[in-house]
């Protein structure tokens, strides 16, 4: 008998001629989403305000301002200003002074303040899409007891925190099967996409993820607001998270899932009706050709008969699902640490290979694991694809790897002395061991390689030998079931249906439970298969716990970016066209010694800069010093030091005019205060002149 070959379908047809355009389309809004991305320190740090922390100021001032290392998302609540009763004294309007590359909000204070401590309590929304806080004081007049305490949790903490992290951890983890699972199918096993618990498993991530990126959607406002659950029902919150970077990045995300879920019903539609009738995956070619000498004549008749019409098809999923997969992971690269800090035009890219790579190897491992527990009949020839495909993952994701970990630590230092960089040495741990697991499996793989041939000769000698005594025995018995030594074939005797309807339960109980112990032992007949089963399930484990260590590092603070703060603290910045400001305390020892001395650089850069000095007593009345004297040294250029004694212009307030710094870098100054004819002291504080 000749098999016909049946004529492509109209739906099939359309399916196969709309994947090509679907893939135009996901490139050009990819491509647009490319365009739209502006670069940005990552997480952004506060770099100063006015008053500064700490600081006594002898009046009131108009405003608060901050200013911070990048732009950041701020509200009219964003900033509060409260007293020392723990009133609010600022007017609740935030005042944009952006101007260039400063990036500086403010609020304005209620006029006529009394004397005390005022705290300062912050909180905005970095470029890379993590919510930033933090509080300080200062004193009108002079320092006074307080009753409001500084928050101890930061921003995007508590159990709203902690409920965007799990939606977050199931995003990733979502997206890894759903990309894995759909690549193992098209470049592994094709056949797989007629397998249920290949499905099943595809479909599940598909609906995690969707499930993930609706809850972050929800829990937007409330994460880098108030904290509280009940801010997910604020349709204004929900709508100024759309106006967002990260709220358009998950928007687009759903908009690509609805793309994803005709990718799906297509490959497990079409694609599996096609691939289930066309016999042996056409893929196998010379992976099963020992296999097909064996085969009798009416089989190879047969096989070449059935239709080869999947690869048109099988070329476009490939091409749209690529696309498909790599607009989702741009939602990420877009919103996150790639589109911050250095190179970001560079850091996206490799940030969507990044993300692609560990979905192909991590998701296809969990499809492996799927097949091999719950289809018996996988071919090994789809086991070696695997390998082959994880260790381009592998090479893909160590250079992809190295280039993001330099950008986001910048220093060897930051590896050790940092929590992202202790992270990712937690990670590089665990990706070694997974290798190291992953080389066991390829092992056991080649073992598979070198049992198929024995196995077929075996299966080819119990069909001219005919069964054995024992195969007989068993047949024989009372309910038993038949099967042969290969586990691919099974008779059943015919079984008379109850009337009772509680004994037809059982009875097909018990059938479901003799036909599970049927597959546990063919499963389990075969020794290569059953140890690659188990060090497959090793490297499924570890690589739950790397996906999770990868998702608390996209949320930490990176190594870089720590460090730069680090620096911030120790020297106070110049901000461009605005002067250095610096208070420092001074204690010479002797009869009311103790005071402060307040020095304005303006405008604090390179060139003339005109200096202006003013020295307080401790309850902060001016303190005219017999002598003042100012040096100003660059360690790093061996310049300094370059002595100055201002000139006395009030009492306790000295100033001068025309200094000199040559050379920017960070300059060491120097104030020497004398208190009376022999208590003196030096007092020094480092800066930065840009």
């Amino acid at each position: 008998m000749t098999a016909t070959v049946p004529a492509p379908s109209t739906a099939r047809v359309r399916a196969t001629a709309f994947l090509p355009r679907l893939a135009l389309v996901l490139a050009a809004l990819l491509a647009a989403l490319f365009t739209a991305a502006s670069p940005a320190t990552a997480h952004a740090a506060l770099t100063a305000s006015d008053p500064k922390d700490g600081a006594v100021v002898a009046t009131a001032p108009a405003q608060v301002t901050l200013s911070f290392s990048e732009q950041v998302a701020m509200g009219d609540d964003s900033i509060r200003v409260l007293d020392p009763q723990g009133k609010r004294v600022d007017t609740g309007e935030l005042r944009d002074m952006c101007s260039g590359s400063i990036v500086r909000y403010g609020t304005a204070l209620h006029a006529g303040l009394p004397n005390g401590t005022y705290t300062v309590a912050w909180q905005a929304v970095s470029a890379d899409s993590h919510p930033i806080s933090g509080a300080f004081t200062f004193s009108i007049g002079a320092p006074s007891a307080t009753d409001v305490s500084l928050p101890t949790t930061r921003a995007g903490g508590g159990p709203v925190g902690i409920a965007y992290g799990i939606a977050r951890y199931a995003a990733y983890a979502g997206f890894t099967v759903l990309v894995g699972g759909a690549a193992f199918i098209l470049l592994c096993w094709r056949r797989g996409a007629a397998e249920r618990p290949l499905q099943k498993l595809v479909v599940r991530a598909w609906v995690t993820l969707t499930a993930a990126t609706l809850a972050m959607l929800v829990l937007r406002t409330p994460y880098t607001g108030s904290g509280n659950f009940s801010d997910v029902f604020d349709l204004d919150g929900l709508r100024a998270v759309l106006q967002t970077k990260t709220g358009a990045s998950l928007v687009s995300r759903l908009l690509l899932l609805g793309a994803a879920a005709l990718f799906v019903a297509v490959l497990f539609g079409v694609y599996a009706r096609r691939v289930a009738g066309s016999g042996p995956d056409e893929s196998d070619g010379a992976d099963q050709a020992d296999g097909s000498d064996q085969a009798d004549g009416s089989a190879e008749a047969d096989e070449i008969d059935r239709p080869d019409d999947t690869s048109d098809l099988t070329f476009g999923l490939a091409i749209g699902g690529a696309v498909v997969a790599g607009g989702i992971a741009a939602t990420w690269a877009l919103s996150e640490h790639a589109s911050t800090g250095v190179q970001p035009g560079i850091a996206m890219p490799a940030d969507i290979l990044h993300l692609m790579a560990v979905a192909t190897w991590l998701g296809g491992l969990a499809a492996l694991l799927v097949a091999l527990h719950k289809v018996p009949k996988i071919e090994r020839a789809a086991v070696r694809r695997f390998s082959r495909v994880a260790f381009v993952s592998v090479l893909v994701l160590a250079v992809t790897g190295v280039y993001q970990s330099w950008r986001q630590l910048g220093s060897w230092s930051a590896l050790t002395g940092t929590d992202y960089g202790q992270l990712l040495l937690l990670k590089v741990g665990l990706v070694a061991v997974l290798l190291g697991i992953a080389y066991v499996s390829r092992k056991w793989t080649a073992r598979l390689a070198e049992a198929s041939t024995d196995d077929e000769v075996a299966v080819a000698a119990r069909v001219a030998v005919g069964p054995t005594a024992d195969d007989v025995s068993r047949e024989t018995a009372p309910g038993a079931v038949s099967e042969s030594s290969s586990g691919v074939s099974r008779e059943t005797e015919p079984v008379a249906v109850p009337t009772d309807p509680k004994r037809a339960a059982q009875l097909a109980r018990q059938r479901a439970a003799r036909e599970s112990a049927r597959e546990k032992r063919v499963r389990n007949a075969d020794p290569e298969r059953a140890g690659l089963r188990r060090s497959v399930l090793a490297e499924a484990a570890i690589a739950v716990i790397l996906l999770a260590v990868t998702t608390v590092l996209t949320g930490t603070e990176p190594g870089r970016t720590v460090e730069q703060e680090a620096g911030r603290a120790s020297t106070t910045t110049a901000v461009p066209d605005r002067a250095v400001k610096i208070t420092l305390p001074f204690d010479t020892g002797g009869p009311n010694g103790r005071g402060s001395v307040r020095l304005e650089l303006d405008p604090g850069r390179v060139g003339a800069n005109t200096l202006h000095l003013w020295s307080e007593s401790a309850d902060g009345t001016p303190f005219d010093l017999p002598e003042v004297k100012v040096a100003f040294t660059l360690p790093a250029k061996d310049i300094g030091p370059l002595p100055l004694v201002p000139e006395r212009a009030a009492p306790g307030h000295w100033t001068a005019s025309g200094v000199q710094l040559p050379l920017a870098g960070e300059w060491r100054i120097d104030v020497t205060v004398r208190t009376s004819d022999i208590d003196q002291t030096t007092v020094q504080k480092t800066v930065k002149i840009g």
